[in-house]
């Protein structure tokens, strides 16, 4: 009985070591294919053109410049040249910082309390200097003889308001003391004919 217990371990034994070898075997072949996919799920970095164009990109906008700026023509250059510019205090004690960009002529940088736009003058109709930033919003800079205000045309409000610089409040101060006639008092008693005016 010795004898069989024994040859059925030496029988055994390389039965095992052969298991145990075909084991790790099994496993290397794994580990290595995890780390392939592990590698290959990894996100390679960007190409090294592509992260020149960002460089690039963010050193223009730092320095304010945007491939969409373009040469204005003689009439908004010409309204350009009536913009305020400077320091201005607005309502509720807040103020805007209006510059000429030197680089660009024509195009302003108008900055504030959380907001800088990038702005250039559009022709009006009525004679009013009105600034535009197509690219951030639709920001909105409207210039009147006595008072300045920034809008956000996709959100129907102000975000600044009685904004003035040093000539506005000229202005200002002299409507106070003679007031700019009203369409109602435009009327004149040669004008009204037998209505009581």
């Amino acid at each position: 009985m010795k004898h069989l217990v024994a040859s059925t371990l030496i029988f055994l034994a390389p039965a095992s070591v052969l298991a145990q070898a075909s084991t790790e075997a099994a496993r290397k072949p794994a580990t290595k294919t995890t780390n392939q996919a592990a590698t290959k799920a990894t996100p390679k970095k960007p190409q090294s053109a592509s992260r020149i164009e960002l460089n690039s990109a963010a050193n223009q906008a730092a320095a304010g410049i945007r491939a969409a700026d373009v040469a204005l023509t003689p009439a908004e250059l010409a309204i350009a040249e009536r913009v305020h510019t400077g320091t201005m205090p607005c309502e509720l004690g807040a103020s805007v910082s209006l510059e000429a960009d030197p680089r660009m002529p024509g195009y302003f940088t108008l900055k504030g309390k959380g907001y800088s736009y990038r702005m250039h003058p559009v022709v009006t109709s009525t004679g009013a200097i009105r600034l535009e930033d197509q690219h951030d919003g639709g920001a909105v800079w409207l210039q009147l003889s006595n008072k300045s205000m920034l809008m956000d045309q996709k959100l129907g409000k102000r975000l600044a308001d009685e904004c003035s610089s040093p000539a506005q409040v000229a202005v200002a101060e002299a409507l106070k003391t003679n007031p700019a006639p009203s369409l109602l008092d435009m009327s004149t008693p040669a004008n009204c004919g037998k209505a009581k005016c």
